[in-house]
Parts: structure tokens; sequence; C-alpha cells
């Protein structure tokens, strides 16, 4: 008697359709489970044998093998637990045939029967579409998250015994509905923050619209006390709402994160902020099973980095090709398993260990000390920021007064224009934003006139630019023209990028 049920295994955040055959025959008495396995999968054996005893399943003594396939992928995690059981269930004909044929299975058992919550269900029922599968079979808790995706029907199980009622007979069941257009609805309230509580810093403010315009990494440098924190928690105000699409894509690495928390899908733009001593391995992903990082998490969202000289050296390097190539990739002697990476990273710094250097009434260390200080940044992970620019104190007067400031929402809609802007014009290409210029499309995006070309000349030989300040300055000022919907980058424009580089000569 031989049974073919489907699950699916994680690979990178895209799900794998895994087969799982159940042969049983005449012979000793055997249960085995074949099919590189790691060791929570091998101990599914116990988990499936004593969940079938205890939901009333009685087997006869029977040479049982399950294999999982393909073979040559490593399996890991508790999620074929359920499908093992309906697999051995079928070849001893407890469960129709023809119901597993277009039919993904995913579960985790306990020892009673039940089917417990499991992690990665979303890019499982994703993949499972994609694949041509019609219906699902998912813990009862996964139910709304696999019903997110449109065009197959998700039926939630709480048990060994409703998976299989579930598979006698679909239609006496109802599958799990969400309604997408009211859950982006309920998260359009206002938010606990806004930009209007920010007293002065305008400079700075203006400098964060432009890096949301574009989605470009800025760094903040400034004495203690003087915003750098509470700007940078209001980003995400000013930040477009997510498309479905994007939603899409940052609810999948949540979900195999299990970061979801009973959320069918995520609909605002993450803001992540680790602690300086976060390793690098939880940064950037990885690990023995390994699973997206920090930088993956705030993917389409806010990756803030406070503190950022106090953060390891060897953290902070790990960043610069994910930086660069908005994407991580881990590489396992089995796999390689790759990360979607595309935020922007928002860095806060003092200028020194006391943090008010170059106020010398104030700043306590020595030349040597600053320099060693500012050392711990170097200047290639220096290069991936786009934007540089400096907060500064607050004086009495300007915190008493009574001008009113901008709102988020202000700034939003213009940000929401320039994005717009960004849509139209890279519409044929792979690019979202000014950010993501190639020095290819920089060239055929970012063209200069013979005099933004004479100034941009002195600029890079006076502040001794690399090659990449360079193409981050163009980019910088594409942005700024699309603020002010101008399709030529006039000196305007450059000036104003070539501004938000002055820091780096000054303090580097």
């Amino acid at each position: 008697m031989f049974s073919k049920a489907y699950s699916a295994t994680i690979h990178g955040i895209e799900g794998l359709i895994v087969s799982v055959e159940a042969d049983v025959s005449d012979g000793i008495p055997l249960f085995d489970m074949v099919g590189l396995l790691n060791s929570e999968v091998r101990e599914a054996r116990e988990r499936v044998r004593i969940a079938l005893k205890n939901s009333g399943f009685m087997l006869p003594a029977k040479r049982i093998t399950v294999n999982l396939s393909p073979a040559d992928i490593r399996k890991e995690g508790t999620v074929f637990d359920l499908p093992v059981a309906v697999a051995i269930l079928t070849a001893f004909g407890h469960v129709p045939e023809e119901s597993l044929g277009n039919t993904l299975i995913i579960g985790e058992l306990s020892l009673n029967g039940n089917v417990k919550k499991v992690n990665g269900v979303l890019p499982f029922v994703y993949s499972a579409k994609q694949q041509g599968f019609t219906r699902c079979i998912v813990p009862k808790e996964n139910a709304k998250e696999g019903a997110v995706v449109q065009g197959i029907k998700t039926y939630g199980a709480g048990t060994l015994r409703e998976a299989v009622e579930i598979l006698k007979d679909f239609d006496a069941f109802e599958p799990e509905t969400v309604d997408i257009g009211q859950l982006f609805e309920n998260d359009l309230e206002e938010t606990d923050v806004d930009f209007s509580e920010v007293v002065g810093q305008h400079a700075v403010k203006r400098a964060i619209e432009v890096a949301v315009s574009g989605m470009h990494n800025i760094l903040m440098i400034g004495p203690p006390g003087s915003g750098k924190t509470m700007l940078a928690k209001r980003i995400p105000t000013v930040m477009p709402r997510l498309s479905f699409e994007e939603s899409m894509e940052i609810s999948k690495i949540y979900s195999i994160a299990g970061l979801l928390n009973n959320r069918a899908i995520i609909t605002k733009r993450p803001f992540r902020a680790p602690h300086h001593t976060i390793t690098s391995t939880a940064l950037v992903g990885g690990g023995t099973i390994p699973k997206p990082g920090e930088i993956s998490l705030a993917h389409l969202g806010v990756l803030y980095l406070d503190e950022f000289p106090e953060f390891q050296k060897n953290t902070i390097e790990v960043l610069r090709q994910p930086l660069e190539e908005r994407s991580v990739t881990i590489s396992r002697l089995n796999a390689s398993f790759r990360y979607p990476a595309s935020c922007m990273v928002v860095a806060s710094m003092n200028p020194c260990m006391c943090g008010y250097y170059p106020d010398r009434n104030k700043c306590s260390c020595s030349d040597i000390m600053v320099k060693r200080y500012l050392g711990k940044i170097s200047k290639p992970m220096l290069d991936r920021f786009d934007i540089f620019i400096e907060t500064m104190n607050i004086d009495f007067k300007e915190l008493q007064a009574k001008s009113k400031e901008e709102s988020s929402a202000a700034i939003r809609e213009r940000i929401y224009k320039a994005h717009k802007i960004q849509a139209e014009r890279y519409k044929n290409c792979n690019i979202r934003y000014n950010s993501q210029l190639t020095p290819k499309t920089i060239k055929k995006f970012c063209r200069l006139e013979a005099e933004e070309q004479a100034l941009l000349e002195k600029a890079f030989i006076k502040m001794n630019l690399s090659a990449r300040a360079y193409h981050r300055i163009l980019k910088v000022a594409r942005t700024i023209a699309d603020l002010d919907d101008s399709e030529r980058i006039t000196s305007k424009h450059l000036s104003e990028a070539i501004c938000y580089r002055s820091l780096d000569d000054k303090y580097w």
C-alpha cells in the first residue's frame, strides 16, 4: 500500500514543495523515515506514532517506510508531522487518496493529536499556489496567515482527527477568509509619534525627507540630547503606505522568523532598532538553522543603528556587502539561502566619547581620543551612506517657541509624489528607488550639463571623494530634483547633495 501527500520546506524566504511518500508492507514491524532529515524531522516518528494512537487510529503491526523527496535537500523543522501522519493513514485506507493530489499539508503534532502552530506558513502557501495547488491544510492558528494568499483555499485544522475529516469531505468545511482591505484600513490610524513634535532641526528634517524620498542611507552625528533618536523613530511616519506586493515580501520574512504574532500580514513598514551588543549573525542572518537577521527584518523599512561606533567592528563591517547588494546570502554545505535586505539604514552617533566635540568648552576628549572613536567606522563603511547630517543642540528659546512644526502627513505627501515619479521613470527597470541605481543606470538617468559637471568635478577633487561617493552624490541629487519635480538635475540640486557629504570631510 503506497500513498503520497505534499508538504513544504523553507529555502531562503521561499517554500519548496516536498513529497511525503508512505509505504506500508508486511514484514517485521518498523517505522522508518528517510530523505536527508535533520534531528527534529527524524523525531517526527515518535510524535506521529503516539499522536495517531491518541487520536483513536489503531494501526496494525506493519513495516512503514516514509520518504521525503527530493532527497538531496535537507529537511528541517516540525512542519512534516501532519503530512507524514496523513500519508500513513492514507496508505492504511483511512483517507481517500484522491483528496491528497492538489492539497498542501503543513503542521506539527503534539502527542495528544493536536496540530500546533508552525513558522513559514505564508511562503509555503504562496509557493503552493504558484505550483498549481488548489487547497492547503494548516494549523488553525496559522489559518489567517495562509488565507492571505488569494486563489487557494486554506483550511485550519486544530487536531489530526479534524484534518482527516477535512480531507474526507472538503465541502463540509468552510475555508478561512481574510479581508485584506480591512487589515490595511485598521492600520491607518494615527501613530503615537509625529514630526510636528520635533522642535527646530529643520536641516535634519530636510535631509531625512530627501533620504526617505530616495530610500538613501543616512548618518546623523551630533551631541547627546540633540534629538537623533527622536528623529529616527519618526521616519516610518513619513514613509508611504505599503502596497500589497511589498506587504507580502515583508510578511514572508516575518513568517519564517516566527514574528507575525497572530497577524495575518504585515501592514506597516518595519522599524528595527537592534542594541549595539548584537552579534553579526543576528544582524545579517544565519545560524545553525539559517534565519533572516535584523537587516532582512527591516526590508522595505528602516534599520536604525543607534550609537553606531559602539557596535563591534566586525559586526559593522559585515553590513558592507548587504548594503551594496541589498540582499544577504547565507552559504551552507548543502545549500545557499538568500534573504532580501533592501532597507533604509539610519545610523546615529556622537562625535566623540563624551559627545561634545568639536565644542572645546564642553568636550574633554583629546584629539587622539576623538580620532580613535571616529576611526571605529571605516572609510568603506562610511561610503555606504548617501547622506551625512549634523544635529545641533536646541536652545531654551527654541524649546519655548510656539511656532507650529510641519506634520508627518505633510512631509509624507511630498515624499509620496517623489516615489510616484521614480515608479514611472523606472517602470521598465528592476529598480524602485533612486538609491538602487547602478553606475550604468546613473549614466542614463542622472545626466549633467556642463555647469553641473564642472561643479561636481571641483567637489570631487577638493573633497577627495571616492568613485562610490561620486555615484552616491548623483543619486541624492536625482532625488532632490524629483522632490523639486524637475526632470533635469540643476546646480541647486547638486550643491545640496554635495553638502550632505561635507561632514565626511569634516570629521573623518
